[in-house]
């Protein structure tokens, strides 16, 4: 509905700019003189973005409650931050990990997730502080909205950077799946913004401080996205040392202001990941992603062979080897243009969706024919090129791909956007003029009428086409039964059944907290006369049975 009322919305404003491109021209004026004024004192302006975000989170939450994990994705950093808030970067694997067996996790040769450690560690900062995991999503969501505004300073005035910053809080920060589930692209996000935003600075001033924000950034994204992150880092750093050569700076102060500081702190960021690989794999050089791959078969690549594999679940067969892997896998080799297609209109309807969209084809279709790309600047250009480059990274895998896969290209979609705007915006042409106030202003009523939607009895259903709006679904029956549980006295063991036909790959309950034996309430499979061993292994708790494919799932004593 929202995606409709969006795109009626950039549709009525193409009549409007033609016919009507002065309307409250004095009223916005005076508006963007005092806007222009405040965002001149851009440090305040960073700080106040960031505070806007979290404070409007904080604002939604009766709308918007602490939501509960459903995506295997989820429920492996939520372990990951488990492990990090018990102060132990993996878990021992317990005798019975069989029974526990999930997906996105690792039981040999220790137990703990197989993602990188960036997005579990703001995860787990949440659980030590509050108690609760979301606080470091909340964390993450402001952080992100500062870092974008900040990053945008550099390659705009203030005044269209403080729009940014709005934007990113407006259809990041509020209604997302990135602040309202455990496994968006808020930390890559920041990475992203902190390597975009040096950038510029170092150009301009080739200070030590920015050197090592744009370390940092890169850090970010080897501890999130490192595949993509690579893709994404190495137009930087040819740009820098393309820029250095052109302007001829001297090979000692390049050295010392910029390649040691970074060569520094990526030494020290790669070594302590290397020991985060040794804690979990027992190499520094292998990653819990791989061990994950070679124990499953997981393939990244259309181009690897599909191996054979011994699964001891029928519920890791389907997911490893049914359509959520290998349906993919054959997507991308038979029809592999079909497939980018699909990934480009995800990740377009998150970032763009209509309204930006808008904006991007007014900008093209005013191009001057006989010089396209030469209307480019210099910096648009470059910002393309860093997209192109990035997006070659989800083009190679056979997943369709998910928004936060190329988050740290957010900074730059902003940055697209908002150049776009900016030219439209100084063109001389009143209708394009319209345009450029027009689009950020229905973004900004779009976000009222979304917090208003509940209270007039519409509430939007969850949605897989994710957008600047739209909720992801919830487990809310295993949320239920565990809250249950944990109020109920002693300890227990939950054995998960299934019927036949039950979708656990959107549906599934076997998840355990990184200490095992000390869990309240400890979720394990069903496998039959295997049992038994569960049972006498954990002689002291409370056996049950629950079956999630009734409606309530039903929860029952355990007979045996």
């Amino acid at each position: 509905m929202f995606i409709a009322l969006e795109l009626c919305l950039a549709a009525i404003c193409i009549p409007l700019a033609l016919m009507l491109p002065h309307v409250g021209e004095a009223h916005l004026s005076l508006i963007e003189r005092k806007f222009s004024a405040f965002s001149q004192r851009k440090h305040l302006v960073v700080v106040c973005i960031g505070l806007l975000a979290l404070a409007l989170r904080l604002a939604l939450l009766p709308m918007l409650p602490i939501p509960q994990p459903k995506v295997s994705d989820e429920f492996s950093y939520l372990l990951q931050a488990d492990t990090f808030a018990h102060g132990r970067l993996a878990n021992p694997s317990s005798p019975m990990w069989v029974h526990f067996e999930t997906f996105q996790e690792n039981w040999i040769p220790k137990y703990g997730s197989m993602y990188y450690p960036g997005y579990g560690a703001f995860l787990a900062l949440g659980q030590v502080a509050t108690g609760h995991p979301f606080w470091g999503v909340w964390l993450s969501s402001g952080l992100m909205c500062a870092a974008i505004c900040w990053a945008l300073q550099g390659w705009l005035p203030a005044g269209w950077a403080l729009l940014g910053g709005l934007l990113a809080v407006v259809r990041l920060g509020s209604f997302s799946y990135w602040t309202n589930s455990y496994w968006g692209g808020t930390v890559t996000a920041i990475g992203g913004a902190l390597v975009i935003g040096a950038l510029p600075r170092i150009r301009r001033e080739m200070r030590v401080r920015d050197s090592l924000l744009l370390a940092a950034g890169m850090a970010t994204l080897a501890y999130t996205r490192p595949y993509e992150g690579l893709f994404f880092c190495v137009p930087v750093l040819i740009a820098l040392i393309w820029w250095a050569e052109e302007t001829s700076i001297p090979v000692t102060k390049f050295l010392s202001r910029i390649a040691l500081p970074v060569g520094l702190v990526m030494l020290i960021a790669l070594s302590a990941l290397a020991f985060f690989f040794y804690s979990l794999t027992g190499s520094p050089f292998t990653t819990p992603y791989q061990i994950n791959m070679h124990t499953y078969g997981l393939m990244y690549f259309p181009w690897e062979p599909i191996r054979s594999v011994t699964f001891r679940h029928p519920e890791m067969q389907e997911f490893y080897r049914g359509g959520s892997v290998v349906g993919w896998y054959h997507e991308a080799r038979e029809h592999p243009l079909r497939l980018q297609l699909l990934k480009a209109f995800v990740v377009w309807m998150f970032y763009f969706g209509p309204m930006l969209t808008l904006a991007i084809l007014a900008w093209l279709f005013t191009r001057p024919r006989h010089e396209f790309w030469g209307s480019f600047s210099p910096d648009l250009r470059f910002l393309l090129i860093l997209c192109a480059t990035t997006w070659l990274s989800c083009m190679l895998t056979i997943y369709i791909g998910q928004p936060h896969y190329v988050a740290a290209l957010t900074t730059a979609f902003y940055a697209i956007i908002l150049l776009t705007l900016r030219e439209m915006y100084d063109s001389g042409n009143p209708s394009l003029k319209f345009l450029a106030r027009a689009i950020p202003a229905i973004c900004f009523v779009l976000l009222v009428v979304r917090i208003a939607a509940p209270f007039v009895g519409f509430e939007p259903k969850p949605s897989w086409i994710r957008t600047w709006c739209s909720q992801d679904e919830q487990n809310l029956e295993r949320a239920r039964v565990l809250s249950e549980l944990e109020h109920a006295p002693g300890k227990h063991l939950v054995i998960v059944h299934y019927k036949p036909n039950h979708d656990f790959i959107l549906d599934e309950w076997v998840y355990n907290h990184a200490d095992i034996n000390q869990s309240k309430v400890i979720w394990a499979r069903d496998m039959g006369v295997q049992n038994a061993e569960l049972l006498r292994y954990f002689p002291d708790r409370h056996a049950w049975l629950a079956e999630p494919d009734y409606s309530p799932a039903r929860v029952s004593p355990y007979e045996h």
